[in-house]
């Protein structure tokens, strides 16, 4: 197997990394310093958008094209770095914060310089205490040594970074729940237009990037937008962290170019199934990602197009293997529940979408099933899903349940029928 090239993983070994001392002796701030002392903010932008860097919090959007929204002129711009990471399967952005912080602001330093900012915050979702920590060190570190805070790198641009500590709600994750908790209201998403690039934070010009992009700015600033493309494919250019969870030998988080074939990233990074036990499906991009079959699996690559093309999405990377000893029905039903509570309860359709699904679930699931529950269930899932409120949870909540009754839709009659299990 070709060796995999690593980009925010590249330091994750060394010892002590997330130290500052440690963090430099390893080329740390080298980019921030290239950056504040010889390129213009626009040359940092257009660098970005011709690496063709997508953000890696699950939507996929071009982070150049973002940054390039921002009016020029405004006179208050913040940076949000989207640290909540409540997709379950997800555990990525902990390692690095937990591990290696420096690269995380390392790279907000960049992204700050490139839209002009002179505040940011990183939003870490409250359960991740162990991030905080690492995170206000390096701060600290970072303040105390001038690389933060007034002219830092003795240059006239100063910038200010602070950790704003999450409540524990998922819909928090979507970017405008996520200022809207900042500001001190209850976590619901924002109608948009406006978007937050101009009307964010406190009405205020506001650029949102997840961890894992942020982390990747150093690497492209010192080694060049046309290496970044040589990595991943064309449309889906650099690596990503894949995390691999399930009853597999190795789970884990993985820096992979994005591209690599679903079914070695299972069988020989992960080292296959544990036991007896066979491969029934893969959710490939989180919880909400719709679920892949077994024989799906087997020819699909991990990239955004590839996924897209049969109607399931990268997502956030949270690859979770489902062995033939796994009831789809009693899954959904731990799905279902999830979204239900997560629901802000804003919008109609996913407010009462969410309890109905749950409901006719568990009707399946605890013998009380009719065979005109699984038509009802892909048409609520359906009367829920294409843009109908004002956030995407409706369609994540949605999305699984129309992927299982579809895909799986013979254990789901054979609970009904039976009313018992397949298994």
């Amino acid at each position: 197997m070709t060796p995999t090239p690593k980009i925010v993983f590249q330091n994750l070994h060394i010892p002590n990394i997330k130290k500052l001392a440690v963090y430099r002796e390893h080329g740390g701030y080298t980019a921030a310093q290239k950056v504040l002392k010889e390129t213009k903010p626009e040359d940092i932008i257009t660098l970005v958008k011709n690496s063709g860097l997508r953000g890696r919090g699950g939507a996929g959007f071009g982070t150049g094209m973002k940054w390039s929204f921002v009016p020029k002129d405004a006179p208050l711009k913040y940076l949000l770095c989207n640290a909540d990471e409540g997709e379950p399967g997800t555990f990525k952005d902990r390692i690095l914060m937990e591990q290696i912080p420096h690269s995380t602001l390392e790279g907000m330093i960049i992204a700050c310089y490139a839209i002009q900012c002179p505040r940011a915050y990183i939003y870490v979702r409250g359960e991740y205490t162990e991030s905080i920590e690492a995170l206000e060190a390096a701060i600290q570190e970072c303040t105390k040594n001038n690389f933060l805070g007034k002219n830092i790198f003795g240059t006239p641009f100063s910038l200010d970074i602070h950790v704003f500590k999450g409540a524990g709600a998922y819909i928090c994750g979507e970017e405008t729940g996520l200022v809207t908790s900042m500001e001190g209201a209850k976590g619901q998403p924002k109608v948009k237009p406006p978007f937050p690039a101009i009307s964010g934070f406190n009405k205020k010009p506001t650029v949102i990037n997840n961890v894992e992009t942020l982390a990747v700015l150093p690497w492209i600033i010192l080694n060049g937008a046309d290496n970044y493309k040589k990595i991943g494919t064309e449309k889906s250019p650099g690596t990503k962290l894949f995390c691999l969870s399930g009853p597999v030998k190795n789970p884990g988080t993985y820096e992979l170019p994005l591209g690599f074939p679903l079914k070695d990233l299972i069988y020989d990074i992960g080292g296959g199934l544990t036991g007896n036990l066979k491969l029934k499906a893969v959710i490939p991009g989180g919880l909400s990602a719709p679920v892949l079959t077994a024989e799906e699996t087997m020819t699909m690559t991990m990239d955004f197009e590839s996924l897209a093309k049969v109607g399931s999405m990268l997502g956030s990377g949270g690859v979770i293997v489902i062995a033939n000893d796994q009831c789809m029905v009693d899954l959904l039903s731990v799905i279902t529940y999830f979204y239900k509570h997560e629901s802000c309860g804003q919008c109609t359709p996913c407010r009462e979408g969410t309890g109905w699904m749950k409901k006719v679930v568990d009707s399946i699931l605890h013998q009380r099933g009719r065979a005109e529950d699984i038509p009802l269930l892909q048409d609520i899932s359906t009367n829920m899903m294409g843009g109908r409120t004002i956030c995407a949870l409706s369609d994540a909540a949605a999305m699984p349940v129309k992927s299982f009754v579809t895909k799986f839709k013979q254990e789901f009659e054979y609970h009904i029928k039976n009313k018992r299990c397949h298994l």
